[in-house]
């Protein structure tokens, strides 16, 4: 006969059957937003607005398709993530409500309340909109390959559209659109090499070219992981060729720097030391130019990465008093006002990372190279990856890398701005994966020319029901004995 004491737990504690059936409901109120096996649609939706050009103004408020979705899931999102459903809350997640915040806040000390609203709430829909969808519906490494897909295509299809713009000169896609409803305006930029910068569906032919080259290594080494070499180099080239046809410096130097980023992942692969052997040596070379060079050091890399003297000029220019602007307004920047600049020079600013600060001041540029830094070195120095996650979070960190070395030669603005505040947040994840989190069935290897089974996953062992113990009868000899 089994004994009462084997159904009973300690004192104030549960069976540990409850206990685990309590621990795994706690754990489905806190799952993941996007645990489908599909991308999840808002995400779907926004990549859609954010391929069409359309400016539709509503009471004096410019608004285009992906703002309008950036409308619609801001409020979704600011509760899924104080709710803990987007993981626990991280210094970036912080560090970008507070440039939001401080953004809105100079506005309002410098303009005042009634000029501030609407530039401060689409700053706060833009920035902290588009980062936290990436935060709240890429939670895995499946979500952040299906995320890659919708991009890519949109991309190719471009490309026939780029070339027919080059050529000709006519850029037919965004003349098509305007028949619909008010799109950006078409460019006058000046040939380069008899070819028309091309521009397709954005505001320039160089923010094309930052939007398109920025998903080149996530096109190699996530499209592309596990894929045969045929596919994954021509998903690769088509990217690239899309981007080159901006001919446009700023994305040429992004493909530069990422091809040579990931030559050197795969041609010293058995080197577990590579990123940190990198670093030391562009450490050293950026040390030895500035205590060598008869240039500073910011002229020298700017003269390297422009087509012509004269790009070089005015990025030096806007450098040199873009910073004394800074130094002239230092708390609050200047806002929508002029910034510090010969009367000769022109208003235009080509620099993200700098236009932060003269904008909103020192501490606006401060908090977004805080987001920016808070979530690319934790994710570089994490230890636990291998396989499927590593090839990931180099992907990651390739675009990263590329988009902070543009962000000195080009400003982020509309859809280039929360294309870049999306991808920076599509990589919180990775703080928080496990190699036990990529999908076998979808991310394993395989070589060119062959397709391997989809992975067996071993059948669990059977249940087995513990055998009540037995209780040996008594023999009467032992009781007449006593």
């Amino acid at each position: 006969m089994r004994s009462r004491s084997a159904d009973r737990s300690p004192a104030g504690q549960l069976p540990e059957a409850a206990r685990s059936a309590g621990r795994r409901g706690l754990r489905t109120r806190r799952a993941p937003v996007s645990s489908a096996r599909h991308l999840p649609w808002p995400v779907l939706v926004f990549f859609i607005g954010w391929a069409l050009p359309w400016i539709v103004q509503v009471g004096g408020l410019a608004l285009s398709p992906y703002r309008v979705v950036l409308l619609v899931m801001i409020l979704p999102c600011l509760v899924l993530w104080l709710t803990g459903r987007a993981g626990r809350i991280r210094t970036a997640d912080i560090a970008v409500l507070l440039f939001c915040a401080w953004g809105a806040l100079s506005l309002l000390v410098l303009h005042g309340f009634q000029a501030a609203i609407q530039p401060g709430g689409i700053l706060f829909v833009e920035t902290m909109g588009a980062y936290l969808l990436a935060r709240c519906f890429i939670r895995d490494a499946n979500d952040f390959r299906r995320m890659i897909r919708p991009v890519f295509w949109i991309v190719v299809l471009l490309l026939p559209f780029a070339i027919i713009e080059a050529i000709t000169g006519r850029d037919i896609i965004l003349a098509a659109f305007s028949t619909v409803f008010p799109t950006h305006l078409i460019t006058n930029n000046d040939p380069r090499w008899g070819l028309r910068r091309a521009q397709a569906i954005f505001e320039h032919p160089i923010l094309m070219g930052v939007c398109c080259a920025s998903i080149v290594p996530l096109t190699h080494m996530v499209l592309g992981y596990g894929e045969g070499i045929p596919k994954r180099w021509s998903r690769t080239l088509l990217v690239a060729a899309t981007a080159a046809l901006s001919l446009s410096s700023g994305p040429w130097s992004a493909l530069a720097v990422q091809g040579a980023l990931m030559l050197w992942n795969w041609s010293l692969q058995t080197i577990a030391m590579r990123w940190r052997i990198l670093l030391a040596l562009v450490t050293a070379m950026l040390l030895a130019i500035q205590l060598f060079a008869k240039r500073p050091l910011p002229n020298i890399l700017f003269s390297s990465f422009a087509f012509d003297a004269d790009s070089a000029f005015f990025r030096i220019l806007i450098w040199n008093f873009g910073t004394q602007s800074v130094a002239n307004h230092p708390l609050f920047g200047v806002g929508m006002g002029e910034w510090d600049r010969p009367s000769w020079m022109g208003p235009s600013i080509d620099m993200f990372w700098l236009y932060n600060a003269i904008i909103y001041g020192l501490p606006g540029g401060v908090l977004m190279l805080l987001a920016f830094f808070s979530i690319v070195l934790p994710v570089s120095f994490r230890k636990t990856f291998h396989g499927t996650l590593y090839q990931y979070r180099a992907a990651f960190l390739i675009t990263m890398a590329s988009l902070f070395l543009v962000g000195w030669m080009v400003h982020f603005w509309n859809a280039t701005y929360v294309l870049f505040m999306f991808l920076m947040g599509s990589g919180v994840w990775m703080l928080d994966a496990e190699e036990k989190d990529a999908d076998p069935e979808v991310h394993t290897p395989r070589k060119a020319g062959r397709r391997l089974p989809p992975a067996r996953t071993r059948p669990a062992p059977p249940k087995v029901e513990p055998t009540p113990p037995t209780v040996e009868p008594i023999p009467p000899e032992a009781v007449d004995g006593s």
